[in-house]
């Protein structure tokens, strides 16, 4: 028998001539499912900064609406909060596995755009709610007015903005039917 030579020993059949290294880029899902047990981490992980850092402020409003006693809306916010978590856990995973996808060309996703705070964008609606928030609590901060109204006239912000989604889609559907010839 020949002897072989160091470069044909090293040579198996079935294996690949190029080994390619992993992307480093990619994220693991599985980590990203255990960093969201924190809301919004997984998320924040990937790279999706502005739905980490909403998740971390609507469970952080759910809880502070929880401890000050929300009265009747008690069981349905403590319900809603235990649906949003596990949401949470599910949405960094399946962000981590589409993100890995997008970067191997197996899916049409667009990756986040590592914290661009230009994508951000302007909002009328979201805006003029932020200001008012504002107002509300500062009014309350600094002048001491008391927010008792706030309990009784709460219902207003859903009638509005589920009226504004109904007038922007009527006028959707009448700009479709003036385009159409």
């Amino acid at each position: 028998m020949e002897p072989t030579s160091e470069k044909q020993r090293s040579f198996q059949p079935g294996m690949n001539a190029m080994y390619q290294q992993p992307d480093p880029r990619r994220k693991s899902p599985f980590y990203a499912a255990c960093l969201s047990f924190l809301p919004g981490a997984g998320q924040i992980y990937v790279g999706y900064y502005q739905r980490g850092f909403l998740f971390i402020i609507i469970v952080g409003s759910l809880i502070s609406l929880l401890e000050s006693g929300a009265g009747h809306l008690t069981a349905l916010l403590g319900i809603f909060l235990l649906f949003f978590f596990i949401f949470n856990l599910i949405d960094a995973h399946r962000r981590a596995t589409f993100y890995n996808m997008a970067l191997e060309g197996l899916e049409n996703i667009e990756l986040p755009d590592d914290g661009n705070w230009k994508a951000l964008g302007g909002s009328y609606v979201g805006g003029v709610t932020l200001v008012l928030f504002g107002a509300i609590a500062l009014s309350n901060t600094l002048f001491g007015i008391s927010l008792l109204w706030v309990e009784s006239w709460w219902p207003l912000a859903p009638l509005a903005f589920g009226t504004y989604l109904v007038y922007m889609a009527y006028k959707e559907q009448q700009s479709s039917k003036t385009d159409k010839p």
